[in-house]
Formats: C-alpha cells, sequence, structure tokens
C-alpha cells in the first residue's frame, strides 16, 4: 500500500480538499491518503462546503498536526502551498517523492458570501484540476 501526505499550514483548507479528491479518485485498496499541517486550525467551512457541492463529504476529516505522522513512511509529500512547502518540518521518509503546488487560498478571502463561495470555488477547481 502507498502512502501519501498532503500537507498546508493548518489543515484546514487546500489540503483537506485535496485529500478528498485523492480519496476519490484513487483506489483506496492501494493507496492511504493523509493530510496534516504544520499547525492545526481545525476544519474550515467553506472547504466542507464547497466539497458538497461536488459531490464529496470530507465532513469526517480531522485537521492533523504532521507530527502525528512521524512513524509512517510516506511515498509522496504534496506540499499545496508555499509557507508549508518553506517551513515544513523534517519528515524521515527517505523515498518519498516531495511535490510541490501553490494553490490559491480561500481562506484569507475577507468579503461577501458571494466572494467567498466564488475563492472557494476557484481553490476546489485548481485542486480538482491537479488531482
Amino acid at each position: 500500500m502507498k502512502n501519501i501526505l498532503v500537507l498546508c499550514t493548518g489543515n484546514s483548507c487546500r489540503s483537506q480538499m485535496a485529500h478528498g479528491y485523492l480519496n476519490h479518485f484513487l483506489d483506496n485498496r492501494k493507496v492511504k491518503v493523509y493530510s496534516a499541517g504544520i499547525e492545526t486550525h481545525g476544519l474550515n467551512p467553506g472547504a466542507l462546503a464547497i466539497m458538497k457541492e461536488d459531490g464529496l463529504n470530507i465532513d469526517h476529516h480531522t485537521s492533523n498536526n504532521v507530527d502525528e505522522y512521524k512513524d509512517i513512511d510516506f511515498d509522496y509529500i504534496i506540499t499545496v502551498c508555499d509557507h508549508a512547502n518553506e517551513n515544513c518540518p523534517y519528515i524521515p521518509s527517505k523515498n518519498a517523492l516531495r511535490l510541490h503546488h501553490n494553490f490559491y487560498d480561500p481562506s484569507k478571502l475577507v468579503g461577501k458570501e458571494e466572494e467567498k463561495h466564488a475563492a472557494f470555488l476557484k481553490a476546489r477547481e485548481e485542486i480538482k484540476v491537479l488531482f
């Protein structure tokens, strides 16, 4: 079984959406997907809602700190924001293929509900296209 870690700053939004799509698109008998942050910020309600709009329920996900997974040997480590890529603590998976893509962060937007929805939609579609 292959282990994949999706890593972001707070494990609340982008990493959760990527985790959801990887679970959806990959065979869970061959792949185990984890997501974590270098901090934990809880699940972002906007991320939960925008994924539900695409038919994926990620409400059961948890916001985890990367240190919780220090004993797992990952095959892939995917950082989904520049901050995590630049500040990630050491992960002792010697053979892991490390991939990085800085996705748009909808959680930073302050505005009307329609603007927030559009921001989460933009991030979701960026993530979905790559996964």
